[in-house]
């Protein structure tokens, strides 16, 4: 029998100390998800050539970035986090 197991890691823990937590609409899709399935991802506009980083004043440039939270569905299909892979391992337990 496989067993799977992600290749990520999630950040924030659900825990019973937090109660029912509230829903968080996707960023992508706007699917409405629990916060602890999510993961977070930065969009913003950045700078990467050297030339115009010379020829503008880093003080008058303002690049933002917006951080929102991604259902796991959009984050497997937008390459935020890998897709988990099926892989039988012999030292694991059931």
């Amino acid at each position: 029998m496989p067993i799977s197991t992600a290749p990520y890691k999630r950040e924030y823990l659900h825990t019973k100390r937090r109660g029912r937590e509230a829903l968080i609409t996707c960023g992508i899709c706007g699917k409405r998800v629990p916060r602890w399935k999510t993961f977070e991802t930065r969009k913003g506009f950045k700078i990467n050539d050297p030339t115009i980083l010379q020829q503008v004043d880093k003080r008058l440039v303002h690049l933002n970035t917006n951080s929102m939270r991604v259902c796991p569905s959009c984050a497997r299909f937008h390459h935020v986090v890998k897709k988990g892979k099926s892989v039988r391992k012999k030292h694991m337990k059931i």
